[in-house]
């Protein structure tokens, strides 16, 4: 397996604001976007973290101890729903903590 310092973290430039914009203008994105927005916001905090971390997805497959395909599926909305364990694996790895609340809804 590779070093952790070969694993060098290049982000690729993504300007999501401006994704979102084109986005917007196909038919269904809007409402289909809003019924995602919990799984969205999870994704975000977990890519701003890993970033932060200063980590490739293959640096978190190796301390999670999987794949980096894992870590892609993860990171990625879809049909894909990550248990609690992998999470907080991923947490982990990226050097945070998983936290889960339940909120009550205003009426």
């Amino acid at each position: 397996m590779a070093e952790r310092s070969e694993l060098k973290y290049e982000p690729v430039p993504h300007d999501h604001e401006a994704f979102l914009e084109k986005a917007r203008k196909r038919r269904g994105f809007s409402e289909s976007y809003e019924e995602l927005g919990d799984e969205y916001s999870l994704i975000k905090q977990m890519l701003s973290a890993r970033a932060k971390a200063g980590l490739t997805q293959e640096a978190v497959a190796e301390s999670m101890g999987t794949t980096k395909s894992a870590v892609s599926r993860l990171e990625s909305s879809g049909k894909h729903t990550p248990s609690l364990a992998s999470l907080k694996k991923y947490a982990h790895a990226v050097g945070c903590r998983l936290e889960i609340r339940l909120v009550e809804e205003s009426h």
